[in-house]
């Protein structure tokens, strides 16, 4: 098991950084080539189910997630069940000062056992800059519509 792990400060209240990571509808908006949908469940409690599909056009892959700890607005965590990825991820926040510090962590487990691991081992670097990528472009995003004024997405879930 690898683990990858990237953190980035949010100008935004905790309770509005834990609804727009949880909005896996609008999750594309911020993290590159990827689509999520809620298959089981709402997506706003432990034991739903999502995808999120990677990839451009017909390239990519489904990485099907288990919600297995729902703790707004602090915690995220998820289980992965699919063969390209699997494992486990969290998103962590916290209150700092008058926002808000995001904290992704994915501990990958690879296919291809040791050529896999090895291969990711590998790829770490790249692999944290993409997570270090996609949450600078949450904190704008989020920061955007925040300055924005639109109605605060409740907490408990998605938005439909």
């Amino acid at each position: 098991m690898v683990e990858l792990r990237a953190g980035v400060d949010v100008g935004a209240p905790p309770e509005r950084v834990f609804a727009a990571l949880t909005d896996w509808a609008r999750q594309g908006e911020w993290m590159p080539g990827t689509r999520v949908h809620v298959v089981k469940g709402d997506g706003d409690a432990a034991g739903d189910e999502i995808v999120a599909r990677t990839g451009i056009g017909p390239v990519g892959f489904d990485d099907p997630m288990r919600i297995t700890a729902w703790e707004p607005p602090v915690r995220c965590e998820m289980a992965h069940l699919g063969r390209v990825v699997r494992g486990g991820g969290v998103f962590l926040v916290e209150a700092r000062g008058a926002g808000s510090r995001c904290t992704w962590v994915e501990w990958v487990d690879p296919p291809l056992g040791l050529v896999g691991q090895l291969g990711l081992r590998a790829g770490r670097r790249p692999s944290q800059r993409v997570l270090r990528v996609a949450l600078r472009r949450f904190a704008r995003w989020v920061e955007a519509e925040q300055e924005a004024g639109p109605a605060e997405r409740p907490a408990q879930g998605p938005a439909e």
